[in-house]
């Protein structure tokens, strides 16, 4: 998988703002040891979903997406295929959850794409049901190899950019992130961990590594949106299952104390989602010693000034 990995980089790699890492000092005290950051909140679209759209593309004929492209989001998936649907001239419809975050909504119709709307739980059958009745092709936002591969590509860059780190925290939904990242690092270091962190209410990989196989939860409302999906992706999973190393869960309360700590110290502008592995290390669900070297994968920074509201009375 890293080869296909590497392929899709030389493919997409001039279509992406180059991310950069940097070095969290303020929030050392917190891990016991020195902290890295990968920003993919200043991707663009804002959100690391355009990787995997942009390497989908590259794979697609123009006789496959002349009837324009569908897909099911939470927001940046859906942002980042409107984007790349924009700049082709291909039509493009976005399902979203009636829960998604207004601003997530906006930055879609902002694009030129339709957005429908319903249940959090129906999003995939309703964006199959559009796609049949415009003639149009769905891009899944994670259970796809291409997809997948696209996220991988960070996997890449942290490599290049500290082949130091030891271990890697990644923000999990369905599993395309943490499944293409951990590919990408393993095939290149044998000595950096990584985990997938996951809302304790949404513990779809927790389940489904202890039963061997994916299995749904119920549809909870986590503060972190993004993370959002019932089940892990049929690809995705036996990819986590092979490359991960742990899967950890945190509760809805250390999400908004990391996602307020995030921005109040460690200057980050970025959603609950990105968080999370803040929030595992705040619960101690995992410890590091002062030799190590440890990443928080930013994953997106779509959010508005009105959702900050609600950490006023948050106490870290």
């Amino acid at each position: 998988m890293l080869h296909a990995i590497q392929d899709a980089y030389a493919r997409i790699k001039s279509d992406l703002y180059p991310t950069p890492l940097i070095r969290s000092y303020h929030l050392e005290p917190y891990f016991g040891c020195a902290v890295y950051l990968k920003l993919e909140n200043l991707q663009r679209t804002g959100a690391f979903k355009m990787r995997g759209a942009l390497n989908k593309f590259s794979v697609l004929s123009d006789d496959a997406i002349k009837g324009g492209m569908v897909a099911a989001s939470s927001g940046n998936h859906g942002r980042a295929i409107a984007y790349v649907c924009k700049s082709k001239g291909v039509p493009c419809t976005i399902v979203m959850p009636q829960t998604a975050p207004p601003i997530k909504v906006a930055n879609i119709l902002a694009l030129g794409a339709d957005v429908v709307q319903c249940p959090t739980e129906n999003r995939f059958k309703v964006a199959a049901q559009v796609a049949e009745e415009r003639g149009a092709i769905v891009v899944p936002p994670f259970d796809d190899n291409d997809v997948m591969i696209g996220q991988g590509t960070i996997g890449l860059e942290l490599m290049e950019q500290a082949p130091e780190l030891t271990h890697i925290l990644v923000p999990v939904g369905g599993g395309g992130l943490v499944g293409g990242i951990a590919a990408a690092v393993k095939g290149l270091s044998d000595h950096t961990k990584v985990y997938g962190v996951e809302p304790e209410i949404l513990p779809r990989y927790t389940e489904s590594l202890k039963a061997g196989k994916p299995v749904a939860v119920p549809q909870n409302h986590s503060i972190a949106d993004a993370l959002a999906s019932q089940q892990p992706g049929d690809v995705n999973f036996p990819v986590v299952q092979n490359y991960v190393d742990g899967m950890l869960t945190v509760s809805e309360t250390a999400i908004q104390k990391a996602h307020k700590l995030m921005i109040t110290e460690g200057k980050i502008f970025c959603e609950a989602s990105s968080s999370i592995g803040l929030g595992a290390v705040l619960e101690e669900k995992i410890t590091f010693t002062a030799t190590d070297r440890v990443c928080l994968v930013i994953s997106g920074g779509n959010l508005s000034l009105d959702q900050l509201s609600s950490l006023i009375d948050i106490e870290i």
